[in-house]
This record gives structure tokens, C-alpha cells and sequence, in this order.
């Protein structure tokens, strides 16, 4: 039986993030690159076999959706790449602008302030720090967006989510899971994962690292220094102390209690 385009197409996050994850893949894979809540729907319409999606999105769709084990888009502290930025203290934040490529994290937002004791206006708005900032007093980014906005106002930034979540409840914050649609293939998404768990161990253990490090330098214009010290913000081990953190997101800021499930692969 032929295989068909989606069965041989794996998406990936349009942001830095992904970078030491799937370099060299597009030799075997069709790669399709989307911020994280589109990726959401690509797996929902098979345009693709596997991707990373916002942890959120897996647990709202869990049962058209599979997870995958030992992969994910993880902190255990700052990630560096969602921040909220705003020129009022959060205590003095009226409004909050939560854009419309994320669904993890504005969820997790909410929380964060909610346990702080605040309760901002919520405003959904497209990532745009200006536009956001001239509406809201304060506006939510992630990803490359974020780095950038970091980089150029500094005194902007007034939570590391993945560090507020780290303090408030002792465990890593998974911001993505990857995940299949439960039509796809079983063969197909095991040899998927096993070129991402290649490449991650390729990164992390041999001379690419650095070569990796200076292509995402000259794409992305971050400097080496920046790359490197993200590099480890962000991490892609699903462990154990990962998978607490996950069920513990679901249940506390989704408020569903059922455990996420994984496929065994």
C-alpha cells in the first residue's frame, strides 16, 4: 500500500526552539513548520504524522489524539522564550493581551497570576508586543517573538513563565507534547520519533551541538552567547519528574483529572 504524504510528514514548531530536534530530518521527512496551536489542527486534518502541540491542546483533544513518551518541549525554570512584558508592575495590570499562536501558555498565564492573587482582563490579540502594549497594560509572547522583544526591551519583561511555574509548584513545565493522530500508523510513528530521539541525542552528545548552535545563530540573528544559554532554557527530555509536571498542569490549571495517557513506542 502506497504511503500517503501526511504518513510521511512530520510538523515541527516555526521557532528556534525546534532547531536541534530536527536537523538533518528533512533528508527522510517532509517537514511542516507552524507556530504551536496551528500544529494543533494539522494533526486533527492528517496533514501531518507527528508534531509538537501545545500540551493544552493534546488534553482538550485527547481523544482523537495520542501522546507520545519521552519527548516534549520542557523548562525545569526559565525558558526564556514566554514572558510577559508590560510597562506596569503586574500588580497594576488592568488587562492582559494573550496572543492567538499559543493556547499552553495563556491558559498557564491566567493560572500564574491567579495564584498570585491578581485577576487581569484577558484580551486575545495577534503577537504584536506594540499593538498589544497600546491596548493592554501588559501582553504575553512567546517563542522567537519573545527573544527578540527580551533582547530589545529588557526592562519590559516582568515573568519567565516557565521560572513562576518552576516556583510555584517545584516541577518542570511542559509546554509541548508531541503527539499523533490516533488514525496514524503505528510503524510510521515509531520511526518518526526514533530519527527525533536520534537527533536529540545527536545534540547532546557529539560535535553538532555547536554547529547547530552557529546555523540557528546566522537564521535567527541571536548571538552565540544568547543560542547557547537557550539551548538549555529549553529542554526536550519527558523523564519523570517532566511527566509530574504534565499531569499537574492538566489537572490544576485545565482542571481535568484523568491522567494523560502515552502510546507505547
Amino acid at each position: 500500500m502506497e504511503i500517503q504524504t501526511w504518513q510521511k510528514t512530520i510538523g515541527r514548531v516555526a521557532f528556534l526552539n525546534c532547531d536541534p530536534l530536527y536537523y538533518g530530518l528533512a533528508e527522510k521527512w517532509k517537514i511542516l513548520a507552524a507556530p504551536p496551536a496551528w500544529l494543533t489542527g494539522h494533526l486533527l486534518r492528517k496533514d501531518c504524522l507527528i508534531a509538537p502541540i501545545p500540551a493544552a491542546d493534546w488534553a482538550l483533544n485527547r481523544e482523537k489524539l495520542i501522546l507520545l513518551p519521552k519527548l516534549g518541549i520542557i523548562s525545569d525554570g526559565p525558558v526564556g522564550s514566554v514572558l510577559l512584558f508590560g510597562h506596569r508592575e503586574i500588580k497594576d495590570m488592568r488587562d492582559v493581551a494573550l496572543p492567538t499562536d499559543s493556547a499552553t501558555s495563556r491558559r498557564l498565564l491566567i493560572y500564574l497570576l491567579n495564584k498570585q492573587g491578581f485577576d487581569p482582563r484577558p484580551v486575545q490579540m495577534g503577537p504584536d508586543l506594540e499593538s498589544m502594549l497600546d491596548r493592554c497594560d501588559g501582553a504575553l509572547l512567546i517563542g522567537d517573538r519573545a527573544l527578540h522583544q527580551a533582547r530589545m526591551h529588557p526592562e519590559l519583561v516582568r515573568m519567565d513563565l516557565g521560572k513562576a511555574w518552576k516556583d510555584v509548584t517545584g516541577f518542570p513545565m511542559v509546554f509541548a507534547v508531541f503527539a499523533a493522530h490516533v488514525d496514524a500508523p503505528l510503524k510510521m510513528v515509531e520511526s518518526a520519533l526514533s530519527d527525533l530521539l536520534v537527533a536529540k541525542n545527536s545534540f547532546e552528545e557529539s560535535g553538532l551541538r555547536e554547529k547547530i548552535i552557529a546555523e540557528s545563530c546566522e537564521r535567527s540573528s541571536f548571538s552565540v552567547k544568547r543560542v547557547k544559554q537557550y539551548f538549555e532554557e529549553v529542554l526536550f527530555d519527558l523523564d519523570e519528574e517532566a511527566e509530574l509536571g504534565l499531569k499537574l498542569f492538566i489537572s490544576e490549571v485545565l482542571g481535568i483529572e484523568d491522567n494523560p495517557n502515552f502510546i507505547a513506542v
